[in-house]
């Protein structure tokens, strides 16, 4: 999935900062919730991230989103993991996750489900390379709602 145009921009100021912090950018979202606005920047790192470092992302993000001012509407910044059922989106993001279970949902049921887990396969030109209890399927990424890792609680 392609990052806007705002997006980018905001990947690009933000990949910096995280990595002298030791960290990096998993994934960025620009979005409209009600009648408010909201900047998510995750990120990670191994053995995962801590509110430390969230927090001083947040702070260097902050001081740079104020010098650039990219965003001419208010909104709320948001640093944070990406969680531990994180959504695949990119092609590193699946590439990353080889051999894990993934939920993926759907725009069209298959075998009676909007729902699918399984194996995570591969990825190539926007297709998911899945195994679905032993047998190998493809899903073009463009036909899921979403894809993300699967933890079983």
């Amino acid at each position: 999935m392609a990052y806007s145009k705002l997006e980018s921009n905001i990947l690009e100021m933000a990949t910096p900062i995280a990595e002298e912090c030791g960290c990096y950018i998993y994934d960025i979202e620009y979005a409209k919730e009600g009648k408010a606005r909201y900047l998510r920047i995750y990120a990670d790192k191994d053995g995962g991230i801590s509110l430390d470092d969230c927090e001083a992302i947040s702070r260097r993000m902050s001081d740079e989103l104020d010098k650039a001012d990219p965003i001419k509407e208010n909104y709320v910044l948001e640093v944070s993991s990406p969680g531990i059922e994180r959504k695949l989106k990119n092609p590193e993001h699946f590439e990353r996750y080889l051999g894990e279970v993934v939920e993926i949902g759907l725009f069209k049921a298959v075998n009676d489900s909007k729902t699918i887990l399984a194996e995570l396969k591969g990825f190539e030109d926007g297709k998911i390379s899945v195994s679905l209890d032993g047998e190998e399927m493809s899903i073009m990424q463009s036909e899921t709602t979403y894809v993300k890792l699967h933890f079983e609680f």
